[in-house]
């Protein structure tokens, strides 16, 4: 959830083994493999496109993905198609940008070009959503029926971000996710005498308990509350913080900000006061050093709640065997949902879809584009994803902890995920260059937090100054650049 999310989109498709002995799981698979014998041994082509290819990443994407089917399904071939080749100097150059309306004008052109791609792999929900509004991709749901491929197994809030912008159909399956959750730490819940979080609890409740348990000064103190392990930004904080409650920050048709507001002010006051009383730990405190083994203060005992995946499960699991710390080994934790607002109530979850397989609207082969589809987010396939990647597979019947442990594991997905903003979708893809009037507000928050400025105040400057930038965007769009911001929300 930080403003410079460190994601390598070389290697998005992360390689996973999934084994050599997959059978055929619907009747529409052996149809598909009967038909193919029927047709004299007639080879036939499956092309599958991804946003990344290189040379030396295909082989890691094939064993993801598409080896496996063709073992068991010998007159397919299956080609890869990048909407960004990795090996052109100019593609390259496109994806450090992260440009990303020009990164989807060339994965349109792998599902609208001369030669349409069949099936498409989409690393997040966000294409999803804005190929669904483009009409570039073909609605799941026929075929599903035809085959006999049910959902009624899928976590119910899986299905709903599997769906098309504003459309009940399904576009898209994916076999995991990754949930996202508040751990804490018992032992200092039980040292302050405080009764530790629940699930279900509200926003205010949860601040209050982390006041509360935070106690020590300098090298000893132990914090309440972060936002995330590893990164301390206040500004970015009160952003996500405030995604559930959809709050805008510009209005775009006037070309001003909205930040001036009592519901504004009281996501900044909440979060400026946490840093300023060192409930949350700020950015030198998390940096490492201070003897610890290294700079996670959760894993070191020193932070009470923090936000964090799935994926954390395995490090902490590591840790216990591995630490030399005895401290760190004997850690006792678990986690609970994490905390909503009252003004909208279960919702403040994460669920990131990645990896998700769609047919495209102009798919050639689409018999068998389903076939590949449903064989890669069959049952089986499933559980093997979830086992190697460290995500949750989408189906509750497979959904259990790691390696035996006992954990809450149904806080990982117990809320509905903050809805996508329609602020954030027309920034992203339409004006894609407001970031630096956004950026006005850091040094602002910063001032809240020194006691320089009331938080109504700051917002209130950043309201007049962010009105004049905007109009300067306007006049000279081309002279600003959006770069790659995070605009709100939990990351996974």
């Amino acid at each position: 959830m930080r403003t410079r999310r460190t994601k390598d989109r070389h290697t998005i498709l992360r390689g996973v083994s999934l084994g050599l002995s997959l059978t055929l799981a619907t009747s529409l698979l052996a149809a598909c493999s009967e038909g193919a014998d029927d047709d004299g041994g007639k080879r036939q082509v499956l092309r599958v496109g991804v946003l990344y290819a290189s040379a030396a990443d295909e082989s890691r994407q094939r064993q993801a993905f598409t080896d496996d089917y063709e073992l068991t399904h010998p007159n397919v071939d299956i080609e890869l198609a990048g909407a960004i080749d990795l090996d052109d100097r100019r593609s390259e150059a496109l994806a450090g940008n992260r440009d990303r309306p020009a990164l989807y004008e060339a994965l349109k052109q792998l599902l609208s070009g001369s030669d349409p791609v069949d099936v498409v792999e989409l690393e997040d929900a966000a294409y999803l959503r804005r190929l669904t509004q483009d009409n570039l991709l073909a609605p799941l749901d026929p075929l599903m029926q035809a085959s006999g491929f049910g959902l009624d197994d899928f976590l119910p809030n899986a299905v709903d971000g599997l769906r098309g912008a504003g459309d009940p159909s399904v576009y898209a399956l994916t076999s995991t996710f990754a949930g996202t959750a508040l751990y804490y730490n018992k032992r200092l819940f039980a040292d302050a005498g405080v009764a530790p979080p629940t699930d279900g609890m509200l926003w205010p409740d949860v601040l209050r308990l982390a006041k509360r348990v935070a106690s020590g000064e300098g090298k000893s103190r132990k914090f309440g509350f972060s936002f995330d392990r590893w990164g301390a930004d206040g500004f970015s904080d009160a952003l996500a913080y405030s995604a559930p409650l959809q709050l805008k920050l510009f209005d775009k048709k006037a070309w001003k900000m909205t930040v001036d507001t009592p519901q504004w002010s009281r996501a900044w006051s909440d979060i400026a006061e946490l840093y300023a009383e060192k409930i949350v730990p700020s950015r030198s405190d998390m940096e490492g050093g201070n003897g610890m083994e290294n700079g996670d203060l959760f894993l070191n005992g020193r932070l009470a709640m923090v936000i964090g995946g799935h994926d954390y499960v395995n490090e902490l699991s590591a840790a216990r065997t591995y630490a030399a710390d005895p401290a760190i080994k004997s850690l006792d934790w678990d986690v609970v949902s994490l905390p909503s607002f009252a003004e909208a109530p279960g919702i403040g979850g994460s669920m990131a879809l990645t990896n998700l397989m769609a047919i495209g609207a102009k798919a050639q082969n689409k018999e068998i584009a389903w076939d590949f589809v449903q064989y890669n987010n069959s049952e089986r396939m499933a559980k093997l994803k979830s086992r190697s990647s460290g995500k949750l597979p989408v189906r509750r019947s497979l959904v259990q902890p790691q390696g035996g442990m006992s954990y809450n594991l149904g806080a990982f997905y117990a809320l509905k995920p903050v809805p996508p903003s329609e602020e954030r979708e027309e920034l992203y893809w339409n004006t894609p260059n407001l970031s630096p009037a956004l950026e006005l507000g850091r040094p602002l928050f910063q001032d809240v937090i020194d006691g320089k400025k009331t938080a109504k105040e700051a917002l209130r400057e950043w309201q007049t100054t962010g009105d004049a930038l905007m109009q300067e965007i306007k006049r000279n769009p081309a002279a600003y650049d959006n770069g790659d911001y995070y605009w709100g929300g939990w990351g996974g």
